[in-house]
């Protein structure tokens, strides 16, 4: 009981250290909050062994798989309303399945119903709705497995039961540590605005090659060669030949969607599957390979298809990338307009 009480001063010390922004309801710029959420996880690497980007891309992955869940509502409280990080516990995850008390918030009872909850500010609470606790207690189930990152991936493994959901988040993780930071924006418009194309919403329009099915993603129409760019920061899953999209690129970017690049003439070859890539890098050129085997090319006009993927925690779906793709092109033209000012 000492060492235990010992234990939850020594963190206590070390998150007094933490600027009060940090758990603060302060609603600063999206620059300063993810400063603000980047020191609590490098403080939480500080306490437990567990990098801060490990923690940072869970964070991310729930925030974007619990993004349609409006922090609004007579049943939702004030701690939940305020809270910034996007890490998620079932109240029978955090308290225990066999808990009579699903709200539970004593560490005792909680430790004694096989709980996962912790008490991460030496409050004498452990509750869900407090970022310190939750951040406390996602990095203290990692360690459980090891320190190591294939014991991360195994605990991850563990806690979602979905290889999907590790693999996003191990790459989530690779693009935090090679930035060394949580703030990553900018776009770029998937080919050079000097250069001649011309695109329409085409997401949904039917297609019968291999089966009736919907198009996923709006079709680029360009030269032969034209440079086809990353669009978000991110980096790259896929990178081969598919049936249907020829030489293809998929890039998971830091929003954790996954961003498909098809009917491509071939790669860059100074990006390989596993680099980390910005807005504007170009990673392959127009063509208009695919529908048949690898090689096949010319069945269609030279394009690129660009198609965008959400991953819900279950599946991943594709939605119209159309308004995105309007609104990077404007961006970047008013963009181009500020410089030559």
């Amino acid at each position: 009981m000492w060492c235990k009480r010992a234990f939850l001063l020594i963190i206590v010390c070390i998150l007094c250290l933490i600027p009060a922004p940090v758990w603060a309801a302060s609603h600063g710029s999206a620059e300063a909050e993810a400063r603000e959420r980047q020191l609590l996880f490098e403080h939480m690497q500080a306490i437990t062994g567990v990098p801060w980007y490990y923690l940072a891309a869970v964070d991310q992955y729930e925030r974007s798989i619990h993004k349609h869940v409006k922090k609004k509502g007579k049943n939702v409280s004030p701690e939940a309303k305020q809270r910034k990080l996007g890490i998620v516990f079932s109240p029978e995850i955090w308290s225990g399945f066999l808990n009579p008390n699903p709200e539970d918030t004593s560490p005792s009872t909680i430790s004694f119903f096989g709980g996962l909850g912790k008490d991460g500010d030496g409050d004498g609470k452990a509750d869900r709705n407090n970022d310190l606790d939750v951040a406390y207690t996602m990095a203290s189930y990692l360690t459980e497995f090891g320190f190591t990152e294939d014991d991360i991936r195994i605990a991850l493994w563990q806690y979602y039961t979905r290889d999907k959901n590790v693999e996003i988040i191990s790459n989530l993780a690779t693009i935090y540590q090679y930035y060394n930071t949580l703030h990553l924006t900018g776009s770029a418009f998937p080919v050079p605005l000097h250069y001649n194309y011309s695109y329409r919403s085409t997401w949904g329009d039917p297609r019968g090659w291999g089966g009736r099915r919907i198009h996923e993603g709006t079709d680029i129409f360009a030269g032969y060669g034209t440079p086809v760019r990353a669009t978000k920061h991110g980096i790259i899953e896929t990178m081969g030949w598919n049936p249907y999209g020829g030489w293809r690129i998929g890039i998971r970017d830091v929003d954790a969607l996954y961003h498909y690049y098809a009917h491509l003439n071939g790669f860059n070859k100074k990006f390989k599957v596993g680099d980390v890539v910005k807005p504007g890098d170009v990673i392959g050129y127009v063509g208009s390979s695919g529908y048949g085997k690898p090689g096949t090319s010319g069945k269609f006009p030279p394009h690129l298809h660009y198609g965008v993927y959400r991953d819900n925690g279950k599946t991943e779906y594709s939605y119209d990338p159309y308004p995105m793709l309007k609104r990077w092109e404007k961006e970047e033209y008013k963009n181009k307009k500020k410089k030559k000012k």
